[in-house]
C-alpha cells in the first residue's frame, strides 16, 4: 500500500492551515465491495501492517493533493510531502522515482525515505500546479513494485502582485465649462493575484492628484469632473493621478499609480473684442482696385472655430468705396480698394467695421453680445497721376477729301492732381506709321497730315499721348479711332478687258455684248452707273449703247453688213457715269472684232491681224524703235546731269568757295545790299509780291527750292493756319523726290559791302598769322560797346593763359 503525506514539523505546517490532517487528507482507492469506504476503513489500513485479504482487496497507492506556498524565501529547500508503500520495510529495499512537470528541476524526492522537496522558488502567477508521477522499484532487480500514479503539486497564492495599469498613461478631453459630474475617462488596473482566494486581487481606486477639479469612483475607476465652470483660458491642461489598491484598500495592500492627461477643450464663450476702437490708416490715390488699405483685428480667447471671425463694414462714408474680407488663417479683416480712388475728389473716409462670431453656443449667449465694433479712419495720399482724357475714347468721323492740315477733333487731357501742371500732346508713332495726322503740342489739335483715302485706310486706330511738362514720366494715353468717310472721288471703271465679235452676217439691233463696272466708292445709296456713247461716237452709225439701269448696259448693232476687207476691228468708246457728287465718269473702250460666222451665228474665222502686228514688225521697224529709247535714255541722263550742277553753288573763285547758311541773327545788317541776296518780298502778303514790280534778285545764284512762304495764306498768323501751312508744306517736300530733305534753303555768298563794319562772320577772319585790331571799336558807339571790350586793347599787360 502506497501513503502519501506530510510529517508535522513546524516548518512543512507553516500557513497552509492543515494541522488536522497528520498524514494529509487520504484519497482511498477503490474496492472490491461496492459503495465507498468509511472513515473506519481507512484508518484501518493506514494503522494494519499486513493486508487483511479476508475484508477487502485495495490499491496500494493513496493518492493526495500537495499544497505548497509559492514565494518561498528560505534557504533550505523547501518540504512539500511524502510518499510511502506499505512494501516498504524500511530497510531501504524500496527505490522511488518521481517524474512528471518539474521532476528534478523543481522537485526532488529522496528515493529512499519518498521526501518531496521544492528546489527553486514558486510563483503561482507562472505555473498554478504541476504534475508528476510516483513509482517504487525494487532496488536490487528494479522490478516495479507499485503500479505508477499520479498526483498534483498546487501552488497557493501569496499578496505578491500590485495593480497595475495596462493602458496607462492615459490622456482625455472634456469640454471647458462642463457641469460637475461629467465623465472624462475610465481606468483599469489589473492584479495579478488569485482572484478567488482572499482579497489579494480586489482593487479599489483613489485620486492621489487632481483635486478638487476630478474625481474617481473606487470601485469602477471612472473619473468625473467634480468643479464647476472650470475654464480653458484659465487652465488648460490637468494631470491627475490615479492610485488601485488591492486587498480592498486595506493596510498591507500593494497599490499602483497612473497618470491621466485631461485637457480642457474650448467652447464658445468668450465673447471677441477689438483691442483699438480706432484706427487709422493711408492709402495712394493710385492704388488699384482690390489692393489691400490694413487690416482690423477683434481678439477671441477662444480658438478653433469657436474663434472664428466675420468682418463687415455696417456704415461710414466709404462703404461703397472699401470692402472687408476676412483672412481664414489668421481671423483679421483685411480692408481693400473697391473703388478707383481720388485726392482731389475725397482726401478721408470714416468706416464702421463690425467683427462678429459666426458659430454660437445657445448656453453662453447669456455671456455676449458675441461681436464687437471699431471705427476706420482712411486718408487718401495724392500722387502725381498722369494726365486724363476727358472722354477716355474718341471717333471721329472725316471725309476722305479733307485738306491737309484741317482739324479734325480737340483731343482733351488735364493733370487730375492739384498742382494742374501744363500738358503737352503727341501721337504715338507706332500707331500711326504712315503720318496721317498731327496733333498740336500745346492745344491738342489733331489734324491731318496727309492726304487721306478711304479706299486705302478706311479706319486709323491712334493713340495720343499726354505728357506732364514738370515730369514727363507721367504719360496718359487715349485712343481715337477716326473712320474715314467715303467721298466721290473715283470714277466708274470696267472690271476687265472688254473684247466681243459681230459676225459679218449680223443684223441691225443685235446684242454683242453686255458690259459692267465697278466703282471703289462705297455710297450710303448704293452704286448706279449710267453708260452712254461717248460723245466723240455719239453718231457712231455702227453700234450703239442700251442701258439697263442694273449696273449693266448692252452693245448693240445699228446696221447689218459688216465685211471683214472693210474694217476687221472696231473700237467703241463707252462712257460710264456714276450717281454721286460730284458725278463721275471714265470712258472704256469695247474692242469689236469682226468674223465670219456661220447661218447658227458660230464663228468660222476672225482676222488676226491686231494680234500678228507685233509679231510682224519688220527689222526697220524695230530698229527705229530701239533708236527711240535710246535717244530718250540720252535725254534722261543729260536732264538729271543738268539739275546736279543747279544745285552746285557758284563759285567765285577757288578762296571764295566758302559760304553760310544764315539762320537767324538779332544784330544790325551791313547794308542795303543784303536785301538782294534773299527776297524779302516772299515774306510778306504773295499776292501782292506778285502784283508788284518784281523784286531785284541775285543772277548768280537761284534758291535750290521755292521759298515755302509764296503759298503762305492771308491769315497765317493764327496759329491753326500756320500749322496747316506747315504741314501742307511738310507734304509737298515730302513728295518730292529731288527736294532737299527741309524746307527752306538760302545760300548767302557775301554780306554786302555797303556796311562800314564789314562782314562779321568769322570764316576767313584769320587769314594770317598776324593779329587783327578792333580798336576801332570803340568809335562805334554804346551799341558796339561790349565787342570793343572783348576784342579792342587791353590796358596793361596781357594775361598769361
Amino acid at each position: 500500500m502506497w501513503t502519501s503525506g506530510r510529517m508535522s514539523n513546524a516548518k512543512s505546517w507553516l500557513g497552509l492551515g492543515m494541522s488536522l490532517y497528520f498524514w494529509g487528507l487520504m484519497d482511498l482507492t477503490t474496492t472490491v465491495l461496492s459503495g465507498t469506504p468509511t472513515p473506519q476503513d481507512e484508518l484501518e489500513v493506514l494503522l494494519s501492517d499486513k493486508p487483511h485479504s479476508h475484508l477487502r482487496i485495495k490499491r496500494s497507492w493513496v493518492w493526495n493533493q500537495f499544497f505548497v506556498l509559492e514565494e518561498y524565501t528560505g534557504t533550505d529547500p523547501l518540504y512539500v510531502g511524502k510518499l510511502h508503500s506499505d512494501m516498504d520495510r524500511g530497510d531501504g529495499s524500496i527505490k522511488y522515482i518521481l517524474s512528471g512537470e518539474g521532476a528534478g528541476i523543481v522537485f526532488t524526492i529522496d528515493d529512499t525515505t519518498g521526501d518531496i522537496h521544492a528546489i527553486q522558488r514558486l510563483d503561482r502567477e507562472e505555473r498554478a500546479q504541476y504534475t508528476l508521477r510516483a513509482q517504487a522499484l525494487d532496488r536490487r532487480t528494479g522490478r516495479p513494485m507499485e503500479p505508477e500514479s499520479e498526483f498534483i503539486i498546487k501552488i497557493q497564492d501569496i499578496n505578491d502582485n500590485e495593480p497595475k495599469f495596462l493602458d496607462g498613461p492615459y490622456v482625455a478631453t472634456v469640454p471647458e465649462m462642463s457641469p460637475v459630474g461629467t465623465s472624462v475617462i475610465q481606468v483599469t488596473a489589473t492584479d495579478a493575484d488569485d482572484p478567488t482566494y482572499g482579497n489579494s486581487a480586489r482593487v479599489v481606486y483613489s485620486i492621489l492628484q487632481g483635486q478638487p477639479y476630478f474625481s474617481v469612483d473606487s470601485k469602477t475607476g471612472v473619473i468625473r469632473t467634480a468643479l464647476m465652470n472650470m475654464d480653458r483660458e484659465a487652465k488648460e491642461y490637468y494631470e491627475v493621478i490615479i492610485q488601485a489598491k488591492d486587498m480592498g484598500g486595506q493596510l498591507g495592500g500593494l497599490a499602483g499609480t497612473t497618470t491621466v492627461n485631461i485637457t480642457l477643450s474650448d467652447v464658445n464663450d468668450n465673447p471677441p473684442r477689438f483691442p483699438q476702437k480706432h484706427y487709422q490708416m493711408s492709402v495712394l490715390e493710385s492704388a488699384p482696385v482690390s489692393s489691400t488699405v490694413g487690416r482690423v483685428f477683434a481678439k477671441d480667447l477662444d480658438e478653433g472655430i469657436n474663434a472664428e471671425m466675420k468682418y463687415t463694414i455696417v456704415d461710414g462714408d466709404g462703404a461703397d468705396t472699401f470692402d472687408i474680407n476676412t483672412d481664414p488663417s489668421f481671423q483679421v479683416g483685411i480692408i481693400t480698394v473697391k473703388k478707383p480712388l481720388s485726392f482731389e475728389s475725397k482726401k478721408s473716409y470714416t468706416l464702421k467695421v463690425e467683427g462678429a462670431n459666426p458659430h454660437l453656443e445657445m448656453r453662453f449667449l447669456n455671456l455676449g453680445p458675441f461681436q464687437d465694433m471699431t471705427t476706420v479712419h482712411i486718408s487718401v495720399e495724392d500722387v502725381d497721376e498722369p494726365p486724363v482724357f476727358e472722354p477716355d475714347f474718341y471717333f471721329v468721323e472725316v471725309p476722305e477729301d479733307v485738306a491737309i492740315g484741317t482739324t479734325i477733333q480737340i483731343i482733351s487731357a488735364k493733370d487730375p492732381d492739384v498742382t494742374n501742371n501744363s500738358i503737352r500732346y503727341s501721337i504715338d508713332r507706332s500707331s500711326d506709321p504712315g503720318r496721317f495726322f498731327y496733333v498740336d503740342i500745346t492745344t491738342g489739335a489733331l489734324m491731318t497730315a496727309r492726304p487721306l483715302d478711304r479706299e486705302e485706310f478706311s479706319r486709323h486706330n491712334i493713340t495720343v499721348l499726354a505728357m506732364e511738362m514738370n515730369n514727363p514720366s507721367q504719360v496718359g494715353s487715349v485712343s481715337v479711332t477716326i473712320e474715314v468717310l467715303d467721298v466721290n472721288d473715283n470714277a466708274p471703271e470696267f472690271p476687265r478687258f472688254y473684247e466681243a465679235f459681230v459676225c459679218e452676217n449680223a443684223k441691225a439691233g443685235q446684242l454683242i455684248q453686255t458690259v459692267s463696272a465697278v466703282d471703289q466708292d462705297d455710297p450710303h445709296n448704293g452704286q448706279h452707273f449710267y453708260y452712254s456713247l461717248a460723245p466723240e461716237a455719239a453718231n457712231n452709225p455702227n453700234f450703239t449703247v442700251r442701258d439697263n439701269q442694273d449696273n449693266t448696259a448692252r452693245i448693240l448693232t445699228r446696221r447689218s453688213g459688216f465685211r471683214q476687207q472693210e474694217q476687221s476691228i472696231f473700237y467703241l468708246p463707252i462712257l460710264i457715269a456714276d450717281s454721286g457728287q460730284p458725278v463721275l465718269s471714265s470712258t472704256g473702250t469695247l474692242t469689236i472684232q469682226v468674223c465670219s460666222c456661220d447661218d447658227d451665228g458660230h464663228v468660222m474665222s476672225c482676222s488676226s491681224e491686231a494680234y500678228m502686228l507685233p509679231v510682224s514688225l519688220s527689222r526697220g521697224a524695230l530698229i527705229a524703235i530701239l533708236a527711240c529709247i535710246f535717244v530718250l535714255l540720252v535725254l534722261v541722263l543729260l536732264i538729271l546731269s543738268m539739275r546736279r550742277h543747279r544745285k552746285q553753288p557758284y563759285i567765285i573763285d577757288d578762296d571764295e568757295n566758302i559760304h553760310e547758311n544764315i539762320v537767324r541773327y538779332d544784330d544790325e545788317g551791313g547794308g542795303e545790299e543784303d536785301t538782294e541776296a534773299f527776297d524779302i518780298a516772299a515774306m510778306w502778303n504773295p499776292r501782292e509780291a506778285q502784283a508788284g514790280t518784281a523784286p531785284k534778285t541775285r543772277q548768280d545764284m537761284l534758291p535750290e527750292i521755292e521759298s515755302l512762304s509764296r503759298y503762305v495764306p492771308q491769315t497765317c498768323a493764327v496759329n491753326s493756319t500756320v500749322h496747316s501751312y506747315v504741314l501742307a508744306k511738310l507734304y509737298e517736300a515730302d513728295m518730292d523726290l529731288w527736294a532737299p530733305p527741309f524746307d527752306s534753303l538760302q545760300t548767302y555768298m557775301f554780306e554786302g559791302d555797303g556796311s562800314v563794319a564789314g562782314s562779321l562772320s568769322s570764316l576767313q577772319s584769320a587769314t594770317s598769322d598776324s593779329e587783327q585790331s578792333f580798336d576801332f571799336l570803340t568809335d562805334w558807339g554804346p551799341r558796339f560797346r561790349k565787342l570793343a571790350e572783348l576784342y579792342g586793347a587791353a590796358e596793361g599787360p596781357a594775361p598769361l593763359w
